[in-house]
């Protein structure tokens, strides 16, 4: 038997009743209580996008949760999925709203040019690798660099933690859009930073900035097995006065 904890989560009452209905709350009790998997299929499903890789979403909502327990999210309002598994030319940015429970921005977004072509396969923490990180990390400060303004990413794991000595941002790049994957058959790539479109990257700069959670999602097995953040505990009970509470 494990000894309890109980994990402080910003989730809204209201959110959590609606729910109530639909997954088998027990009214006798004082506090109802939901499963947290039960939580994150109800969550998938309000966003209702199938394009958002389930697997990806369900790590990165058990990772988001337990920085949240951690205190580590000082802009809790953001969950954001970058998923490296689809191909360069499809939209696999992904930000979500936590408070309203939607989908609020969807783009292109690059990979490192040692990573891969169209698709992504090689990943590096190294400096110079000029490969993608994968893993959690916290985004940072706005600034304006060569890149112009750009946003420092913070990384929070064994595969990404050299993120800001190797200058992996959020950035505006030309090379992200539909026109460049038209002429050159594929979108430009970085040095390693997950480069946005120019014509939205500053709107969406500004609301991740400063302590949102973003996720680098790719199903390598080798960083799965590893990550403490990816295997975070999903047994939980989530509570309607926002909680998370391990089952014993």
């Amino acid at each position: 038997m494990r000894k309890s904890i109980t994990i402080i989560a910003t989730i809204l009452w209201v959110v959590l009743t609606s729910f109530s209905n639909d997954v088998g709350v027990d009214e006798s009790q004082e506090e109802p209580t939901f499963s947290f998997n039960q939580y994150a299929g109800q969550l998938y499903e309000c966003i209702n996008d199938a394009e958002i890789n389930v697997e990806a979403f369900n790590i990165a909502l058990k990772g988001y949760y337990q920085l949240v327990s951690n205190d580590e999210l000082l802009n809790k309002k953001y969950l954001t999925i970058v998923d490296m598994s689809l191909s360069s030319n499809t939209e696999r940015f992904y930000v979500i709203d936590m408070e309203t429970q939607q989908l609020v921005y969807k783009s292109l977004v690059a990979h490192g040019r040692n990573t891969g072509e169209e698709f992504a396969y090689n990943f590096s923490n190294k400096q110079s690798s000029y490969q993608t990180s994968l893993g959690f990390y916290t985004t940072a400060e706005t600034y304006d660099g060569k890149r112009g303004f750009s946003m420092k990413l913070d990384g929070l794991e064994y595969s990404n933690c050299n993120a800001r000595d190797r200058g992996i941002i959020i950035h505006g790049a030309d090379y992200v859009s539909h026109k460049f994957i038209e002429e050159n058959g594929r979108l430009g790539r970085s040095l390693g930073c997950p480069s946005l479109p120019m014509d939205s990257f500053v709107e969406v700069v500004e609301m991740l900035k400063e302590g949102s959670c973003l996720f680098v999602y790719y199903p390598q097995k080798y960083y799965l097995s590893k990550s403490k953040l990816a295997n975070a505990a999903d047994d939980y009970l989530l509570t309607s006065s926002g909680m998370l509470a391990e089952v014993d």
